[in-house]
């Protein structure tokens, strides 16, 4: 008894000006595109994912330049008075607004340098950086 002829299966239609091509083993039919679709449904979650690396190094500079304020804050201050907040202003970069406070308790001068951190990523709320630096005073009008 000869074996029953398999019926022929539908082709994908190709596109315009491109030839029927054999479908090889192992593979469907018709599935043409599909990892052109796969790629656009991933390509929201790549650049999440790539906004949150930036977001990340992002706040470690701003932390560092927080913590260089304070330390040139507290280093001018405890040289000189009334010049450490000026000068741990003037230690970063201009568009990061920092808000100096120094403060000098006999021995010692302390610098606290508030950062506010600009979030890249949509609906992230991010705690301001924060530094304290504290030097030995130096200043030879006040003396031990």
């Amino acid at each position: 008894m000869p074996r029953p002829r398999p019926r022929p299966r539908p082709r994908c239609r190709p596109g315009p000006g491109l030839p029927l091509r054999p479908r090889r083993p192992g593979t469907r039919r018709c599935d043409r595109g599909q990892v052109a679709l796969e790629y656009i449904g991933f390509i929201p979650i790549l650049l999440f994912v790539a906004l949150c690396a930036i977001q990340l190094g992002w706040v470690a500079y701003v932390h560092e330049q927080a913590d260089t304020a304070a330390r040139t804050a507290a280093r001018a201050e405890a040289r000189e008075r009334g010049t450490g907040a000026a000068a741990g202003a003037a230690a970063v970069r201009s568009g990061l607004a920092p808000r100096v406070d120094v403060a000098g308790d006999g021995d010692a001068v302390t610098a606290t340098v508030t950062i506010t951190i600009k979030s890249l990523v949509p609906g992230l709320s991010l705690d301001p950086a924060r530094a304290t630096a504290v030097m030995p005073d130096d200043d030879p009008e006040v003396g031990p």
